[in-house]
């Protein structure tokens, strides 16, 4: 907790005919986070692959093109014996390749008949209203055939040109077809320009455009049912075969690995050595599992870590389980590194408090809670399960605002009384209680808290809480100069805005005749300044306005909020004011409509809004203040079985 997982840096060195039982020790336990190997000259060569990684391979690419074929998705189903995955494979594998194989043959020349038809009847269908056989289109040495669309009929036109020639006309579509005297071709040309002539491709086919188009949708529903055939055959083929595909992918995946796996090893004429991380309280389990798969044949050892380690390291985060959720936060920024303060613990606390006090309100949050339940039972996939916990945390925290705004739906639970007369509220009953009167602006503070009544106290509320955070922030980032530099320079570079507030506080105490003199404030703030100059020098001076931008930063809490009020009081102020004028059937489906859509799209907005102004708070105001990040994901060279078990 508030550290990643400290690591031990092992090497693990052997003879080359125990190096495949070692890889295999490693692979199993799951544990071991193998470092490349990049050659330094120092005559050891990078490793080459198991003598199986070839077969393995091609049959794994063939399994996944299968796979792929079938449609088969990763879902949960009991687990199959290793030893029976590996009796069934060859036999079952090149059973399921002819099948799949004979219908993917078959139905990529239905798919390219199709195609072919479709192409055929698109070019016969301008031609459908003609009667004329197709064949006669083509081959005369004395005539000259147009066919195209004009604007309008051309008859007239062409009469006055020459009387001998053949013409059909499809008003509807505008299609022509027109059969003249070679002779004439240059002049009826020239007319056909002026009515905007476009010609059309003449299928090299025969038969009546009719006919033929008839004969190609039979033709085309019969080979879509042969489609539909082969696809419930497919489908048949893949609830058959789906629980031997995943296990038997798992499987190969396994073996792919391990067979690949000399390719990151260093490696002499008879030795290798295998260099990587692992979880300081694991090594001893290394060393068991490799001492008993090796028979005591290959030595593990402990490497000192160095400084110039620190920034290798892989981490692996060391938070309680109900805090894990939040990882996920800090990976889309980036993982700390070894020797930095992890804060996933401390935005567990922070983003669902922001979070909760942007929305507030209780019909979203019970919204919300159920919307992430469903989809964690419904959807297995460990990508979004993390995800869901945290909207359940949100929305907890939503649900406790919501109590302490007293907020349902854009509705306020207690009714208020104000100078403008009184707000109703939507429990009967329940009235508003003060509390005490604020020292900003006359405001009083009630309970319910009324949020749209208070906004300046609300403002200078939440500019506070950011003051706070910001300097949550600044304590983190001594801790982890401390660590790294030593006191001085963790003095210097972020106690320094410490002591800057400090004198700013005082000096502002002074000023308002509540401590004595202001003048202590401002030399306590010039020891600030001169401590900032010597820890970050030109770039703090640069920085010592973010101060308050920073906490001003904070009142989005307040303004967000706000904002998502408003637009659930519109629509709920639309969709009453729909009924109330009227009050017919109409007028109720109406509002119903508008109520339901309006509250659906807030929901929508209410994920989006406060998620993102809440995690700006985190990454750009609290983390700027000490967290640089950075680390290496911790990744074991392993397999987390689904499907198999050894």
């Amino acid at each position: 907790m508030l550290k990643p997982k400290p690591m031990s840096r092992a090497v693990i060195v052997g003879h080359k005919d125990i190096m495949e039982a070692t890889v295999e020790a490693i692979h199993g336990s799951n544990l071991f986070h193998l470092e490349d190997y990049n050659e330094d000259g120092s005559g050891l060569k990078l490793g080459r692959p198991f003598k199986n990684a070839g077969e393995v391979s091609k049959k794994l690419i063939q399994l996944r093109s299968i796979s792929s074929f079938l449609g088969v998705k990763k879902e949960s189903m009991p687990k199959k014996k290793e030893t029976t995955v590996i009796n069934e494979l060859d036999s079952m594998l090149d059973q399921l390749d002819i099948e799949v194989s004979t219908k993917t043959e078959k139905k990529s020349e239905l798919d390219s008949r199709l195609k072919e038809l479709e192409t055929l009847k698109k070019d016969i269908s301008p031609f459908s209203a003609i009667p004329i056989d197709m064949e006669l289109y083509h081959n005369y040495e004395s005539i000259k055939v147009f066919a195209g669309t004009v604007k309008e009929n051309i008859g007239p036109a062409i009469s006055q040109v020459t009387s001998t020639y053949e013409m059909e006309y499809d008003q509807s579509t505008g299609t022509v077809v027109l059969f003249i005297k070679k002779e004439d071709e240059a002049k009826i040309s020239e007319i056909l320009s002026n009515f905007e002539f476009r010609e059309i491709r003449i299928p090299q086919i025969s038969g009546t455009p009719s006919t033929l188009i008839a004969d190609i949708t039979r033709e085309e529903e019969g080979i879509q049912k042969q489609i539909t055939s082969l696809e419930t055959d497919i489908s048949s083929i893949k609830d058959k075969y789906s629980e031997f595909i995943l296990a038997s992918e798992e499987l190969l995946t396994i073996e792919s690995e391990k067979a690949e796996a000399p390719v990151k090893i260093a490696t002499s004429e008879h030795t290798f050595i295998i260099d990587g991380w692992i979880p300081d309280d694991q090594f001893a389990t290394l060393e068991r599992t490799i001492e008993s798969a090796t028979s005591g044949r290959a030595f593990v050892s402990k490497q000192k870590i160095t400084n110039a380690d620190t920034d290798i390291i892989p981490i692996e985060y060391d938070n309680p389980k109900i805090t894990q959720p939040f990882q996920e936060i800090m990976d889309l920024y980036a993982r700390p590194k070894y020797k930095e303060i992890d804060p996933t613990s401390l935005i567990f606390i922070s983003f669902p408090l922001f979070y909760g006090m942007i929305l507030g309100d209780i019909g979203y949050a019970l919204i919300l809670l159920a919307l992430a339940l469903g989809i964690k039972k419904m959807v297995k996939s460990d990508a979004v399960k993390p995800l869901m916990n945290v909207l359940i945390y949100c929305q907890i925290s939503t649900l406790i605002f919501g109590v302490l705004y007293g907020e349902f739906l854009g509705f306020p639970l207690a009714s208020l009384h104000t100078d403008h007369g009184i707000i109703p509220g939507l429990i009967a009953g329940f009235e508003t209680i003060t509390l005490f009167n604020s020292p900003v602006g006359g405001e009083v503070i009630t309970y319910p808290i009324h949020r749209t009544h208070i906004v300046m106290t609300m403002i200078i509320a939440t500019a506070l809480i950011g003051s706070i955070h910001v300097n949550c922030g600044y304590i983190v980032g001594f801790i982890n100069e401390r660590r790294n530099h030593g006191f001085a320079a963790a003095m210097f570079e972020k106690g320094s805005w410490l002591v800057v507030e400090l004198g700013i506080i005082l000096g502002v105490l002074g000023y308002a005749n509540i401590a004595p003199t202001e003048i202590i404030g401002i030399i306590v703030f010039l020891i600030g300044f001169v401590m900032l100059i010597k820890g970050e020098g030109a770039q703090g001076i640069v920085e010592l306005p973010s101060l308050l931008s920073n906490a001003l930063s904070y009142t989005r809490l307040i303004a967000v909020g706000l904002s998502s009020i408003y637009i659930a009081s519109t629509v709920n102020l639309i969709a009453f004011e729909m009924i109330l004028p009227q009050g017919g059937i109409v007028a109720v489906i109406g509002a119903i409509i508008v109520f339901i859509f309006g509250h659906a799209l807030n929901t929508v907005l209410s994920i989006i809004a406060p998620g993102l102004h809440a995690l700006r708070l985190q990454y750009v105001e609290f983390f700027g203040k000490f967290y640089e990040g950075g680390g290496r994901k911790y990744n074991p060279f392993g397999y987390i079985r689904k499907y198999t078990e050894e």
